[in-house]
């Protein structure tokens, strides 16, 4: 009996200090200590995502320096493996991810409607109103959608900078291009599907641009990665729709890999992320989307993770700011809004992927 009493108030004594180590955030609500107190007792958070872990981990890293008492349990995905998991451990009552962390953004917020618990952010006023939907899920990011090339193989003065002149280049080489341009799949990533209906949604003749980039035969692909690795090797030459943050990392130390940021539009993804009503760690799950959204935070996805930052405020040049110093109007945010879900209705979906195949097929 005085060995279990003895270890209570030992692990007691170490809930206190961890909980004093972990020192409120400046300009939070006093009552936020509540919180962090009751997240180190749970003592963990689980996350589901589709962000690399290897771009994730200084943002894992830095969490877990502030709260030391709380460890992250980090689920790496691809956006399809995120939604069905989520969806068949919800309907079956198990545990599962206290917050989600989705590039997908149409699909992470039709999560988000059904499974969502609303939280009200103390980092809210820093971010745009687009980002932000009834207080339950959030905008996290701001990254513009690319095209990648071969720098070896594509002359600087051939490097297209708008749609059109990327389908121009491709149809004024046929044969060079036949079978070497590369972009998702849309039938196997959610994100590649989401992607296209944006662009559907910002160039009316978008089906039309399609069938020109497509005229050699396309090479799908369900991973940004993967379209990358066959860039850089030469095996495909191009790629479109891909996700600049991904890219920039890689072309750091990648010579071969050039980028080009279309000036017709950007489309700008924001990774959404919300907490689960279910969340079985619910204090821990409000520290991890908040430390997310904070300046520190931020700071890390943007100069550590080169994962540009939904905030204004962010040291360098990989924010908001920074990215319409660079492309000005060009930007096209896709906000976190219904508008997403329109194209998730089956019957729109298969019409729409019905009609992207007879396009791409031309």
């Amino acid at each position: 009996m005085l060995n279990k009493i003895h270890l209570s108030v030992i692990t007691t004594a170490v809930l206190i200090s961890c909980s004093a180590m972990s020192a409120l955030p400046q300009g939070y609500p006093a009552d936020y200590q509540k919180v962090i107190d009751a997240a180190t007792k749970e003592g963990k958070v689980v996350i589901y995502s589709t962000t690399d872990t290897k771009a994730a981990g200084p943002l894992i890293q830095g969490f877990e320096a502030t709260y030391p008492g709380i460890k992250v349990e980090y689920n790496d995905m691809n956006s399809t493996e995120l939604y069905n998991r989520y969806i068949s451990e919800q309907a079956a009552g198990g545990t599962s991810g206290d917050v989600i962390w989705s590039s997908s953004m149409d699909t992470a917020l039709k999560l988000a409607v059904d499974y969502a618990q609303e939280y009200k952010s103390p980092e809210q006023g820093q971010l745009p109103k687009w980002a932000v939907w009834k207080d339950k899920a959030y905008g996290t990011t701001y990254e513009p959608v690319v095209f990648i090339y071969n720098k070896r193989l594509i002359p600087a003065n051939e490097v297209p900078d708008s749609h059109t002149a990327l389908a121009k280049l491709i149809a004024s080489q046929p044969d060079k291009f036949s079978k070497k341009v590369t972009t998702y799949d849309i039938e196997k990533s959610g994100l590649g599907f989401m992607l296209s209906v944006q662009d559907f949604r910002a160039d009316p003749n978008y089906f039309k641009t399609l069938a020109d980039v497509a005229k050699g035969g396309l090479s799908v692909q369900s991973s940004t990665g993967t379209m990358m690795e066959r860039v850089s090797s030469g095996e495909n030459l191009i790629g479109f729709n891909i996700l600049g943050s991904y890219a920039e990392a890689r072309a750091k130390t990648d010579p071969s890999l050039g980028i080009s940021y279309p000036k017709d539009y950007t489309l700008v993804l924001s990774r959404v992320s919300f907490i689960s009503q279910q969340a079985q760690n619910s204090n821990a799950a409000k520290l991890w989307l908040d430390y997310v959204l904070s300046e520190k935070g931020q700071s890390i996805l943007a100069n550590q993770a080169d994962i540009p930052s939904i905030r204004n405020d962010i040291e360098g040049k990989n924010d908001i700011d920074g990215m319409t110093k660079m492309l000005g109007n060009a930007l096209k945010p896709i906000p976190v809004d219904e508008t997403l879900l329109e194209y998730l209705q089956q019957k729109k979906r298969l019409d729409y992927i019905k009609e992207w195949r007879a396009a791409a097929s031309k």
